[in-house]
């Protein structure tokens, strides 16, 4: 006689998925997320007898054991199993029973594998009912990623889209970026992110079972995202030259990425710098059901010998000597926050976490970055895991200037030593508006706190004895500096100074600045101001010189008279050296007759124009027309200009449209059709790429409207 075998099964995806919060992801498999029931509906081809039940096995992984927690078999139940896996029998009709699994809170996440049989039968004897996926669980307060607010779950683990805020600490500007986690494959590649791990090529079978740990899952997606120790996602480039590949400032988010990375064979896609390797991490932790932002530091530091200063090299014209500045002060930096509690830590450190793909050091042999507690940060807890010290450096160090002397000697330079960690900004929840999360970094700059706070790091860092005993920092340069050197301020100068712009500073046309000094003494004083000015990408690195002269001025007593240079720097002066990031440096070097020394700098990105428009409403499934009101910036005719549009639940793929020849100055309107998939907010990204100027880039939200 045969035997019970079930014949059906109902996942029952649009119930699980509202449940779950995972209706969006595309595809036939099942998603839910860990430590919530989900429910599926079993047809057999008889009932079952009175004494028996069903059995069920859960695994992940290879070699899946009870014993690392990536094997379960359990049976069904009329209560919940606290922590552990459960099956309820909710209802029982004649050949149909329908079963509600629980997972625990703390379960591996990935793909699972589920079979069944009946206990009246032999071990061996399991079917196969299908897979599943399963998520880390924000909704759920027993899972270590939960968080509290359904409106910060609803930004940092459901929005498909956001804004990542590059620019200059003075002139800010939002860029879109598109997420797309929900985007068909991207769970799935998302998943082979973390199996082409170097841990899971070492040991699948255990770095499988510490896949239940954000700690460890962030960690381990922070080496991949980038591609330094392995065949990870992004290959970066900081050199201005992307022959090969594709130029980091044309992605407009991270499903091409992806797509490309998985489509390749896992070959790293060309190329990234750091907003790229942040939006593709977003991408991939919010994906996996652990909230993530984007957050950017204006004039971030990248201190790579820990001694928790930026120590700068100049010559005369304060031009950067690269050959021994190996600290440096990047116009931004782009990394990203996720949410979790740190039970390695304690509850003290639970909440936002540094994260950061994008490879500057490495970290016990590998190139990535955190977790590393925001509270500790801000506390001054640098010993604490993972990273510490080399965050704190990126919102706290000092800023040193160092004037090299042709004797290759050396003396300090005054400059404004508190301007690193400026302007640390998040999108704000709900809105595209920038929200300065400063105060959660550091203590309020030149505070008594913050300076306490600093000392902590201190000798947590260089562990300095009662003594006194000074503790030698290595430079690899060969240039050995004290502690004590350090603690040691540059004599204030007797003049001041300032660059102000004149004009707005705009892609293709003159720049008009001025310098302005001032005498804070009741004497007459004589100063030569060696004036530079150079384009640059936006980790500062020099790339060509644009400006070089020198004038010997004679300022009169005090500071109200204040005299003031003006500079003009023309388009044709850094029109073919001017990079994509669009950015000049200006320094000025003033010496004074008595020996002192004042370095003024200025960095200015150029501004650019483009405007969005949706002519109609936008409904689910209904074609609507966008208008793209584009200029060409320059003084000259400008042919083979492209318009790349871009936006998850808005177009498939990416659309590309040519742009007619633009005459200068000249203004044009380009119009195409849209056909919304998914309602509510939707961002479409514009991005329009020339020749002849670097990228011309737009967003804007469209919300999307479901059909009658």
């Amino acid at each position: 006689m045969a035997g019970i075998r079930v014949t059906e099964v109902d996942w029952q995806r649009p119930r699980n998925g509202a449940a779950h919060h995972t209706e969006e992801y595309p595809g036939p498999v099942l998603v839910v997320r860990r430590g919530q029931r989900f429910t599926f509906t079993l047809k057999m081809n008889k009932p079952l007898e009175s004494e028996e039940t069903l059995i069920f096995t859960v695994e992940t992984g290879p070699q899946a054991s009870e014993a690392l927690h990536t094997k379960a078999v359990f049976q069904t139940t009329e209560l919940e199993v606290r922590n552990a896996w459960t099956a309820v029998k909710e209802t029982q009709t004649e050949n149909t029973m329908t079963v509600s699994l629980i997972s625990p809170p703390n379960a591996v996440i990935g793909r699972y594998q589920l079979s069944t049989r009946v206990s009246s039968r032999r071990r061996n004897s399991d079917r196969k009912l299908g897979e599943f996926i399963l998520l880390f669980n924000p909704w759920c307060p027993e899972d270590a990623v939960f968080l509290a607010s359904e409106e910060e779950r609803q930004e940092y683990v459901l929005s498909d889209s956001g804004v990542i805020f590059r620019g200059v600490e003075k002139h800010i500007r939002a860029q879109g970026w598109n997420f797309g986690q929900f985007e068909e494959d991207i769970l799935n590649i998302c998943l082979s992110i973390l199996d082409r791990s170097l841990s899971h090529q070492a040991d699948p079978a255990t770095d499988v079972s510490h896949r239940h740990d954000p700690i460890y899952v962030t960690r381990a997606i922070s080496a991949m995202v980038n591609s330094n120790n392995d065949r990870g996602v992004v290959q970066g480039q900081w050199q201005g030259k992307y022959g090969g590949g594709t130029s980091p400032l044309h992605w407009s988010g991270s499903v091409a990425i992806l797509h490309k990375w998985f489509k390749g064979r896992f070959k790293p896609v060309k190329y990234g710098q750091c907003w790229v390797f942040a939006g593709v991490m977003c991408t991939v932790l919010r994906c996996l059901g652990i909230a993530t932002r984007v957050v950017s530091n204006f004039n971030s530091a990248h201190d790579t010998d820990r001694n928790l200063t930026v120590d700068k090299y100049v010559d005369s014209f304060g031009r950067t000597l690269e050959d021994l500045t190996e600290d440096s002060m990047w116009n931004f930096h782009v990394w990203n926050e996720s949410w979790f509690a740190r039970q390695d830590l304690g509850p003290s450190y639970n909440g936002w976490q540094v994260l950061d793909a994008t490879p500057q050091e490495e970290s016990e042999g590998v190139f990535r970055c955190g977790p590393a507690s925001v509270t500790a940060i801000r506390e001054g807890d640098v010993h604490l895991a993972h990273d510490g010290p080399f965050v704190f450096a990126e919102v706290n160090a000092d800023y040193i200037t160092w004037l090299w002397n042709e004797d290759e000697s050396r003396e300090r330079v005054y400059s404004d030593t508190k301007k690193i960690g400026r302007c640390i900004s998040t999108k704000a929840v709900g809105s595209d508006s920038r929200v300065d999360i400063t105060s959660l970094y550091k203590y309020p700059e030149g505070s008594r706190k913050e300076r306490q706070v600093y000392s902590k790091a201190v000798k947590k860092l260089f562990s300095m004895e009662v003594s006194g005993r000074r503790t030698r920092v290595h430079r690899a340069s060969g240039c050995g500096l004290w502690r004590d050197d350090l603690l040691e301020p540059a004599t204030k100068p007797c003049i001041t100074g300032k660059f102000k712009v004149l004009e707005p500073p705009v892609l293709g046309h003159d720049l008009k600045l001025a310098l302005c000094l001032g005498n804070l003494t009741s004497r007459a004083q004589q100063v030569q101001v060696n004036l530079s000015g150079a384009t640059i990408l936006y980790t500062r690195r020099p790339v060509a010189e644009i400006l070089h002269e020198s004038h010997a001025v004679k300022l009169e007593p005090q500071e109200e008279k204040r005299k003031t240079f003006p500079i003009a720097i023309s388009y044709s002066q850094y029109k073919k050296d001017l990079t994509e990031d669009k950015k000049i440096l200006l320094a000025a070097m003033c010496l004074v007759t008595r020996g002192e020394k004042l370095l003024v700098e200025k960095d200015i990105t150029l501004e650019d124009f483009i405007t969005i428009k949706v002519l109609g409403p936008a409904v689910v499934g209904v074609a609507v027309t966008v208008e793209v009101m584009v200029v060409n910036p320059l003084s000259e005719r400008v042919e083979n200009c492209m318009l790349t549009v871009e936006g998850s639940g808005l177009l498939q793929g990416q659309l590309s449209i040519d742009v007619p020849s633009l005459e200068p100055q000249e203004k044009a309107s380009v119009q195409f059709n849209i056909t919304p998939s998914r309602s509510g907010p939707r961002q479409l990204q514009v991005d329009l790429i020339s020749p002849h100027f670097p990228d011309i880039k737009g967003f804007v939200i469209i919300h999307v409207a479901t059909a009658n």
